[in-house]
């Protein structure tokens, strides 16, 4: 199965502190490599379709970083739309569904994420979430967000966390009137129909939310 996937990299990074002033935290180093290009490193050794970038803060930063790579972008300059409405703007230049939306403020050790999410997705799920248990966490700060029941469907608790790897149907974002909003919103909705999933990812996994997330990060791809 091969899916188009939307990277968010419009968020201001404001945990970062003055290490975003003058870039977007998707273009911080870390391990002598931005952000997005390790996620974009996983993509492209992975089966997926259209690549699309959606943009706000240093937006054109971003944009000169990937010139010349098969890449469309979403721009969302004019207002910063949360991961929900960046996904709705995103869905004409996507034109497929589900798609796979991962986030680029996280590194990866172990198997190809996207490959492992997409194995594992079914057709009657609605979403499936990549997570990970604690013990396999580097740099979240986080008490955890889904519990995984034995079909595999989640309900919230302070459990598995999400490393903001999913697949999603987009259908759902029709029913949603804000033109701003989280993925939170779609996923409530989702859960309560019984469609929400998980899959845990077989790795480990960190997020570069803080500055002092990065030492941590680096160690762990050094492993």
């Amino acid at each position: 199965m091969t899916l188009p996937i939307l990277f968010f990299a419009a968020g201001r990074g404001t945990r970062m502190g003055p290490l975003t002033k003058d870039r977007p935290k998707p273009l911080i180093n870390v391990a002598g490599k931005a952000l997005i290009d390790h996620a974009l490193d996983i993509a492209n050794a992975a089966a997926v379709g259209r690549k699309v970038v959606n943009l706000h803060y240093h937006g054109e930063m971003i944009r000169q970083h990937l010139a010349g790579q098969n890449i469309t972008f979403s721009d969302e300059r004019a207002q910063l739309l949360e991961t929900g409405g960046g996904l709705k703007k995103a869905l004409p230049l996507l034109d497929a569904s589900p798609v796979l939306t991962m986030n680029t403020d996280a590194v990866w050790q172990g198997p190809n994420p996207i490959t492992q999410i997409l194995n594992a997705w079914r057709p009657e799920m609605e979403a499936l979430m990549l997570l990970v248990e604690k013990k396999d966490v580097v740099g979240h700060l986080g008490k955890g967000d889904f519990e995984i029941d034995k079909d595999g469907r989640l309900k919230r608790a302070p459990e598995d966390i999400y490393t903001g790897l999913q697949i999603i149907r987009t259908d759902v974002l029709g029913e949603i009137t804000d033109t701003a909003f989280s993925m939170n919103a779609a996923w409530d909705i989702i859960a309560a129909r019984g469609g929400l999933f998980g899959t845990r990812f077989a790795g480990k996994w960190c997020d570069v939310g803080q500055p002092e997330s990065i030492p941590l990060a680096e160690d762990m791809l050094h492993v």
